[in-house]
């Protein structure tokens, strides 16, 4: 896996790097589940996490976040009071030049030369103002769904704002 840290490849600084079919294995995701809680209940409140600037956000962050998420609200409204929703899927192949490091790694290793780099995982490039999570809930467990996407989003790598999308005049 990895060894550099996230912050190498939050920022958008290449072109996109999506045609799988010309890498030699791409990592998989490591997000398990897009869809939480009841699929099938309709909501009378609607909230977003929505993200403030452009960045990528890796495939371990996105499921950090929905595991936190999933689980402050679950514990509170149970199983089948919320539908919790992932609106981003990580198509972006990050790559990593791997250098030898220990005693003789100047001898073995190669530099910056042919430095295209390995496959090493993958992210979502998210640009402003794009939904990241949606919760759909009761009006009775409004401030719980927001407090489950505010700890949602500290996991994240950008700065992140709270969005009512629908059902404003109960909540108030």
């Amino acid at each position: 896996m990895v060894r550099k840290p996230a912050s190498m490849y939050r920022n958008v600084k290449q072109r996109s790097f999506t045609r799988r079919e010309y890498m030699g294995g791409v990592p998989g995701s490591q997000i398990i589940h897009y869809d939480m809680g009841s699929k099938t209940e309709d909501f009378p409140v609607k909230l977003s996490l929505v993200a403030k600037e452009k960045c990528q956000i890796r495939h371990t962050a996105l499921e950090a976040a929905r595991i936190t998420a999933n689980r402050a609200i679950m514990n509170t409204a149970g199983r089948t009071g919320y539908h919790l929703k992932l609106r981003l899927y990580p198509h972006e192949v990050l790559r990593e030049n791997k250098q030898a490091t220990g005693a003789g790694a100047d001898r073995v290793s190669s530099g910056m030369r042919g430095a295209y780099g390995k496959n090493v995982g993958t992210a979502a490039r998210v640009s402003a103002g794009q939904k990241i999570f949606t919760i759909s809930v009761n009006k009775e467990n409004f401030v719980l769904a927001k407090d489950a996407l505010r700890r949602a989003g500290q996991k994240l790598p950008t700065p992140v704002r709270i969005v009512i999308d629908q059902g404003m005049e109960l909540v108030q």
